[in-house]
């Protein structure tokens, strides 16, 4: 029986491995594995240089997805300047910290969206654990390198776009 998969990567194209980034196929190699023979795609992870090799049959369940399309930039940039309507987080960093990991390793770039806005903003009212801060880089370097591969722009110039968004008026505090 073949299995149809959502995504047919060929060498050369860019793909989104979940919680890694943006990577390469660089080929499709096949291996033995227990008597079996396996296909893989070796991928290399533009951001950390390492290279995974991903299970063809596999690519759709661990989230491996071509890179968004440059016309989702705007949704995208929308769910970073929603602001109005969101609770607010009483949840233990813990518990907290859990749930936007599970949003990062979907590899949607939606939800990646979601747990920087919501860390930035978590930031400006109070402190963020070791794990809180390390998890907003990650989903901050996640969303700079697929926005600009997408757009096909620096990476600068959307870390410059995102903090603008990202720019939170401080509370002003009046002087005695």
């Amino acid at each position: 029986m073949t299995k149809t998969f959502s995504h047919d990567f060929k060498t050369g194209d860019l793909a989104v491995y979940p919680a890694h980034g943006v990577g390469v196929i660089k080929g499709i190699e096949s291996r033995e594995v227990s008597g079996t023979d396996e296909s893989y795609y070796v991928l290399k992870v533009i951001e950390s240089d390492a290279t995974i090799m991903v299970p063809i049959k596999n690519a759709s369940n661990v989230g491996l997805r071509k890179i968004m399309k440059k016309s989702l930039t705007p949704k995208v940039y929308n769910i970073l300047k929603k602001r109005s309507g969101m609770a607010i987080d009483t949840q233990t960093w813990n518990r907290r910290y859990r749930e936007y990991n599970d949003k990062i390793k979907t590899g949607c770039v939606m939800e990646v969206a979601t747990v920087l806005r919501d860390l930035y903003i978590l930031k400006h009212d109070k402190e963020l654990s070791f794990g809180e801060r390390r998890m907003l880089d990650t989903a901050k370097s996640l969303l700079v390198k697929e926005l600009s591969m997408a757009n096909r722009t620096k990476e600068e110039n959307v870390e410059k776009e995102l903090d603008r968004i990202m720019k939170i008026k401080k509370k002003t505090k009046a002087t005695a």
